[in-house]
């Protein structure tokens, strides 16, 4: 039996939306919203690993727990890696789920969804994608495609993750939701890697665990969650907020 827990990092240093963690939606701070998102999903404990006192405060202050971090991470697994060795020395959780600080709209159903693929004792990392329906962004850079071959229904084992667009040829391509769950020791094999020549290249992560030869395996859902990255983002969660309201 698994014991997962909830990572959620989150840092003040956003190079196009300062203090961004802090924001403000609907009178509480950005984090505050996907903290609790976090909790609705009830698969395990909710942690936020923050490099702020600001955001440490912003949650404990509602009856959170979190954990204050180094300034000197290159990503937001680094970070979760810290703050669950600092959390939890003995081990007991063996699965580290990743939910960005910046997806305060996301819906429960795709935070479970992360540790269906863990169901299969080879896989190290697990992670979302959907498929992508508009045209432009089937040629977007900014959306991470992933290329995989399909293992189950709903269900692939990654082979590659590009800012292409992959694979060539007809047929659906799949935006990668970066949302991942991690088997503990995965998780410590991976921040121990330098990054990797492809990672490098098309400038992303996941692609440190491929080449190192970890399995990451994809679970696809049906709707990609907001990230804020912008003000005018920013303004979509508020909207999509006071929906729900």
């Amino acid at each position: 039996m698994s014991n997962p827990i909830v990572l959620v990092p989150a840092r003040l240093a956003s190079t196009r939306l300062p203090n961004k963690p802090l924001a403000d939606l609907h009178g509480e701070p950005m984090i505050v919203h996907v903290w609790r998102r976090a909790i609705e999903a009830d698969v395990g404990p909710v942690l936020v690993a923050a490099d702020s006192p600001a955001i440490v405060e912003a949650i404990t202050a509602r009856g959170g727990q979190a954990v204050l971090t180094g300034l000197h991470h290159q990503s937001g697994s680094d970070r979760i890696f810290e703050a669950i060795s600092r959390f939890d020395p003995d081990q007991r959780h063996d699965v580290v789920i990743n939910v960005q600080g910046d997806l305060p709209t996301i819906e429960p159903a795709p935070v479970r969804a992360a540790l269906k693929p863990l169901d299969n004792p080879l896989v190290d990392i697990a992670t979302l994608a959907c498929v992508i329906t508009r045209e432009d962004e089937r040629t977007n850079p900014n959306v991470v495609k992933v290329v995989g071959t399909q293992i189950a229904p709903d269900l692939l084992r990654a082979l590659y993750f590009t800012r292409a667009s992959a694979p060539y040829g007809d047929g659906p391509l799949l935006h990668h939701i970066g949302l991942y769950a991690y088997r503990r020791a995965s998780l410590s094999r991976f921040v121990s890697l330098p990054p990797s020549p492809l990672e490098q290249r098309e400038k992303l992560e996941q692609l440190r665990a491929l080449e190192a030869g970890l399995r990451i395996d994809v679970a696809l859902v049906d709707t990609v969650p907001l990230g804020v990255d912008t003000a005018e983002d920013l303004e979509r969660a508020r909207a999509i907020l006071g929906q729900r309201q």
